[in-house]
């Protein structure tokens, strides 16, 4: 199965229409791997919450799978999806999976079983990679690897549920989060992360999914740099083979305007599947009417606040490389508590209105 056209990208998003989602995680979850185990499946608090996204008029959500998982219930994973999914169509919400990640900000590898629970007051902090940044450099585990994509993705190829496919979350990132609110890189394993991205569309093209596939370009410069967007490695190579265009973005608006500017120039249906962070100038209250009115669709970080606490702050350094300052007084993402009260009731109302719109 080649990549898809241009043209027949453009028409699956005409059809498809304006979409305006989060990235999912109960709150009850401290990682993926807490959530997607049969033992800590909530299924009552993913009902709660997504009820509550419906509320506000969201259509979608991206949710990380867990290899691991796969690896020790295949079966159960498969039909744990299949359960979300339909949760979320009841409420006239569409998923986004997505199969591996390398944000494993915790510095721990991940480990099948019960998960500890966060560390207090860190962002993220039990936050594990999936298969693992070890994992990865070892390298025995392909044949896996390739089963788990193209089993899921044939269960589920012609499932109008699935949105789209987003193969990998950030391939190389290396950023690791200390206990002690500093930030750290991992030695290299960009190159094991490429290899497998790439290997990511060939599987999945070879089950002829009917929907597209994509992974985010995330890799951007500092803020303020004229530099061209989107040049690393992992960013060129996710372009040149996705069928439509994602990208990440936690960066203020003058900086989003100018990656949506260059990403445009490719010519093909456009989606932020990350952005929000209020400190870094990330914002609702003029971000969601950019993209709105750029026809970009988005999925903001997080819903409701619980176990991963990103609504704490990145390290102070990591907030001042995106142009901000690590304010604990501010929340970094999310956007209720956990009894459904918004954090900021002006960006909820912001929200109900940039979603009702019509003109998209």
């Amino acid at each position: 199965m080649p990549r898809w056209s241009a043209e027949k990208a453009n028409r699956w998003w005409a059809k498809t229409g304006w979409v305006c989602g989060f990235n999912f995680l109960p709150s009850t979850a401290v990682n993926f791997l807490e959530m997607w185990r049969e033992e800590s499946f909530d299924r009552d608090t993913i009902r709660r919450e997504l009820g509550w996204a419906a509320d506000l008029g969201f259509n979608a959500i991206r949710v990380n799978l867990h290899y691991l998982v796969w690896k020790h219930d295949p079966d159960g994973t498969a039909a744990r999806l299949d359960w979300l999914m339909s949760a979320a169509d009841g409420l006239g919400i569409g998923t986004v999976p997505c199969f591996f990640d390398d944000c494993g900000f915790g510095g721990a590898e991940p480990e099948y079983g019960p998960q500890p629970d966060p560390i207090p007051g860190v962002h993220n902090s039990r936050a594990v990679a999936s298969p693992g940044r070890a994992a990865l450099m070892d390298g025995t585990d392909w044949d896996g690897y390739q089963s788990y994509v193209r089993q899921i993705v044939r269960r589920f190829a012609a499932d109008p549920r699935v949105l789209f496919w987003d193969l990998y979350n950030e391939p190389g990132n290396r950023m690791i989060f200390g206990a002690d609110g500093s930030s750290s890189y991992e030695p290299d394993f960009s190159a094991r992360s490429l290899a497998l991205m790439t290997n990511c569309f060939e599987w999945a093209r070879t089950e002829s999914p009917s929907q597209p596939l994509t992974v985010g370009a995330w890799v951007t410069p500092p803020v303020g740099s004229s530099d061209d967007p989107y040049q690393a490695p992992a960013d060129k190579t996710a372009l040149a083979l996705s069928d439509i265009v994602t990208f990440h973005a936690y960066a203020d608006t003058p900086n989003v305007r100018r990656f949506i500017d260059y990403l445009a120039d490719l010519g093909r249906p456009m989606l932020c599947t990350e952005w929000m962070a209020r400190p870094v100038g990330s914002r609702i209250d003029d971000q969601l009417s950019l993209f709105r009115d750029r026809n970009v669709g988005c999925f903001q970080w997080g819903m409701v606040k619980g176990r991963t606490q990103t609504h704490l702050p990145w390290p102070a350094d990591l907030v001042a490389q995106h142009g901000g300052a690590a304010d604990r007084s501010v929340w970094f993402h999310d956007l209720l508590d956990d009894q459904g009260r918004a954090y900021d009731p002006a960006e909820i109302a912001t929200l109900r209105q940039v979603l009702s719109r019509q003109d998209a």
